[in-house]
């Protein structure tokens, strides 16, 4: 067995020689955020650049720090100085950067930030904590996403990684659930259940084995919180799962994840096979006695695989189909063995919870939401990414402050993902945490946050995510098989405008009926779109049926799409971006728009800057 104390001086060693490095260090942001907005290249130019230079530079791999609008992000350490953040990085600007910033030293690009204290100025640059984005989040389960190499475990074990877990072995599992009610952590995939009944629920049940299961089926459309923290620190994945076990009894675990992740995927093959080398997985982990094993299970992509009992049935082999409870998982669960069940996020804030006291934690949060939640804040939005805040912050703090609010007047702000509810902005001034959202009827769910302003139609959006629900529900109970469907139709028609008021009012108890007689959380959420817009805004509603308009100018069959002349500049955006080549006109005049040809994509009305497109309602008879 390696001395582990050894380890953890050897890792210092590891990330002091990089912080103090004395040839500059180049850290690239390599998650999937990254990588879709070019970090592939720019990484492939780096490499060029420095291995054909006489100079010797350090190239390291980062998870997303975050502020996905600016990816790709690349960082430059000079010796001796703070690490540097760039933004919105492509080869030219990467290969400029390094020339100007290491190979000359005549830096003139500006950084976006330096990785100083929070209120340093470097050169007239301010802090990357400083940021608008950053400066008002608590990182606490996101502390090293876009700090450390995700493939290297010295650097998660030089920042006091596996230190919770050393905590945790030096007290009984009962200590360890102590710490955990101490700490008012509630799950964070949906439901809010607090963490330390579950865990106790599978320790006092009879039955042998045990089994731990991560639930990293994020299915969510929008969301992303998972596999974020995942690509930039599987470890603490791994090391909560390790204490999580350790708490139940469970000597095997599961990871159930999508395979519609392959970079998370392959990180977590690295980070297991890394810590078995060095003890801290297999056998008698850290000398305590205690073994634990992890296998991993790729799921297909139904959503429904989400809910914890068809996710049970799918690592079984069979289909992924809710079962009636109970029994629960706790009671019997995998191959009908009591089982605890917890998500990614839940996992991953056990080492820092274990690490630093269930008390510590307990400071952030709302007297019943304990801690921090991280959101992926998506939309309409200004600065969209990955965000940690502690529960009871407001909606407006995290659109506004932290998302820099709209480009066009803010509509609406939907939590949950396709379960949860869309809130006006009468409901601004919200704070995010489980009772506040549900008592408006919409959910905290895993952490998407959906932003929408005057261009979005609510009728639209809420028949976006029945559709979603309908076409991912398994088919075993009737309300929910086929209510979302007689809900799609009704929307259907609603959008087409053939729809009449009583189709309203058919729609509003259809949901109410599915949200009741649903067997597992997919159908009793996912009518939630449909209510809460038709509490919110349900004069949308009114105004597709009674005089067939989309005031959004977005459902295609009630909106024809013209050029104002009056306001038209002739910029020529909306010929650049009309795929169908319904736009023409010369520079500077006027521009004509074609109705036989248009789409109805609405490209050029979301790219207009003069409002000089107009999206007019079609009478219907």
């Amino acid at each position: 067995m390696p001395d582990f104390t050894k380890i953890q001086k050897d890792a210092a060693i590891v990330w002091q020689d990089l912080q103090n490095s004395p040839e500059p260090v180049v850290y690239l942001g390599m998650g999937t955020c990254g990588l879709a907005s070019g970090a592939g290249e720019v990484w492939d130019a780096v490499q060029s650049i420095i291995s054909e230079a006489k100079q010797k530079v350090r190239l390291i791999k980062v998870g997303c720090i975050g502020p996905c609008y600016l990816e790709p992000l690349l960082d430059i350490q000079l010796p001796g100085s703070p690490r540097l953040c760039f933004n919105n990085v492509d080869p030219q600007r990467a290969e400029k950067l390094i020339e100007e910033y290491i190979f000359k030293g005549e830096p003139k690009l500006k950084p976006l930030g330096h990785f100083g204290r929070k209120d340093e100025k470097l050169n007239g640059t301010r802090s990357f904590w400083a940021l608008p984005m950053i400066k008002r989040q608590e990182r606490i389960v996101l502390r090293n996403c876009g700090i450390v190499d995700p493939e290297n475990i010295m650097h998660y074990i030089a920042r006091e990684g596996f230190q919770g877990l050393i905590n945790a072995f030096h007290k009984s599992p009962q200590d360890v659930i102590g710490e955990m009610e101490v700490s008012g952590l509630r799950g964070r995939g949906g439901a809010g259940f607090p963490v330390f009944k579950k865990w106790q629920f599978c320790r006092d049940a009879e039955g042998s084995p045990k089994y731990l299961i991560c639930n990293a089926d994020e299915g969510d459309p929008g969301a992303f919180m998972n596999r974020s923290l995942i690509e930039g620190d599987p470890f603490a994945l791994l090391e909560g799962m390790i204490i999580a076990a350790y708490a139940i009894g469970a000597n095997y675990g599961y990871i159930y994840i999508r395979a519609e992740y392959p970079l998370a995927i392959q990180r977590l093959i690295i980070a297991m096979q890394q810590m078995h080398e060095i003890g801290l997985l297999g056998k008698n982990i850290l000398d305590s006695g205690f073994d634990f094993e992890i296998r991993m299970k790729e799921g297909a992509g139904a959503f429904v695989c989400g809910e914890e009992t068809a996710l049970i049935a799918s690592i079984e082999g069979q289909r992924g189909m809710p079962r009636s409870r109970p029994p629960f998982p706790a009671i019997s669960g995998l191959n009908g063995n009591p089982t605890t069940i917890n998500n990614v996020e839940t996992l991953a804030t056990i080492p820092n919870i274990m690490r630093k006291g269930g008390r510590w934690f307990s400071g952030y949060g709302t007297e019943k939401s304990k801690g921090t939640k991280t959101f992926a804040l998506v939309g309409r939005v200004r600065r969209t990414g990955l965000i940690e805040v502690p529960l009871g912050t407001t909606l407006r703090e995290i659109i506004f402050d932290i998302g820099g609010g709209t480009l066009k007047p803010f509509k609406a702000v939907q939590t949950g993902g396709p379960s949860g509810g869309c809130l006006s902005k009468d409901y601004l001034d919200l704070p995010i945490d489980y009772e506040s959202l549900i008592a408006a009827g919409s959910i905290m769910g895993s952490g998407g946050l959906i932003v929408m302003d005057d261009n979005s139609c609510m009728v639209d959006v809420a028949k976006y995510f029945i559709r979603f629900t309908s076409e991912e529900s398994c088919g075993k109970c009737t309300p929910c098989r086929i209510g979302t469907r007689k809900m799609v139709d009704i929307m259907d028609k609603i959008t087409e405008g053939k729809g009449r008021m009583e189709d309203i009012e058919n729609l509003e108890r259809l949901a109410n009926t599915v949200k009741k007689g649903s067997l597992c959380g997919l159908g009793q959420t996912a009518p939630n779109p449909i209510l809460t817009t038709l509490k919110y805004f349900r004069n949308e509603y009114e105004a597709h049926v009674e005089q067939h308009r989309c005031p959004a100018a977005v459902c295609r069959d009630l909106v024809e799409y013209r050029v104002i002349k009056e306001k038209c500049t002739g910029c020529q955006r909306c010929v650049d971006v009309c795929p169908a080549g319904a736009i023409s006109g010369p520079r500077s005049e006027p521009h004509n728009l074609d109705p036989e040809k248009c789409i109805k994509c609405r490209a050029c009305y979301e790219i207009c800057r003069f409002d000089a497109i107009a999206g007019d309602a079609i009478i219907i008879e």
